[in-house]
């Protein structure tokens, strides 16, 4: 397992689809309405070698309580403006389009973290920072050391895709149990 910190720089390169690593360093949440909000405004932060979350965490008393990924489907159309502007990794939960994967090559990776775990995310985070709060606790951009976050490499800068392989194998094997007509009737 290879051990990443942040800023990333050109060793992501190197990583492959289905490989899995772990995360240091200085991450930054962001969901749609922040995605939107550093379109409109700007980065708030450093893009170049930046590891964006997809996530709205729950803060209590300056401490993160869960940090759970959100579904980044919904980052598609805003995600190339990150890439272009430096961002190296993007951390969230399920696929991201076939567009994201061609915006990703030879510049970026998109890392899975398993839905449903945001306590164990949680517990490899401190919170150090917070940007645009006025967006409200789930859509602002919240600045967070990582420890060693285990990721799964989901979709890696040549074109490989974890999420794509899965849903060829299902269709696949789903074929080969309920197979369709192909005769026209």
């Amino acid at each position: 397992m290879k051990h990443l910190t942040t800023p990333l720089g050109e060793e992501i390169l190197d990583l492959k689809a289905g490989e899995m690593v772990t995360l240091s360093g200085i991450v930054y949440t962001a969901r749609d309405e922040a995605h939107l909000h550093i379109m409109e405004h700007g980065f708030p932060f450093d893009p170049h070698g930046a590891v964006l979350y997809h996530c709205g965490p729950v803060i209590q008393d300056n401490r993160i309580v869960v940090a759970g990924p959100t579904t980044s489907a919904r980052m598609n159309p805003l995600t190339g403006f990150m890439i272009d502007a430096g961002i190296r990794g993007i951390i969230g939960k399920g696929g991201m389009s076939a567009h994201v994967r061609d915006q990703l090559r030879g510049r970026a990776v998109y890392f899975a973290f398993t839905g449903g775990c945001a306590n164990l995310a949680a517990a490899r985070m401190n919170l150090t920072g917070v940007h645009y709060s006025e967006l409200g606790m789930a859509e602002a951009v919240w600045i967070i050391e990582l420890d060693k976050l285990p990721l799964t490499v989901a979709m890696d800068a040549h074109g490989g895709d974890l999420f794509a392989v899965v849903e060829g194998h299902a269709h696949e094997v789903f074929q080969g149990m309920y197979p369709t007509s192909t005769t026209g009737i």
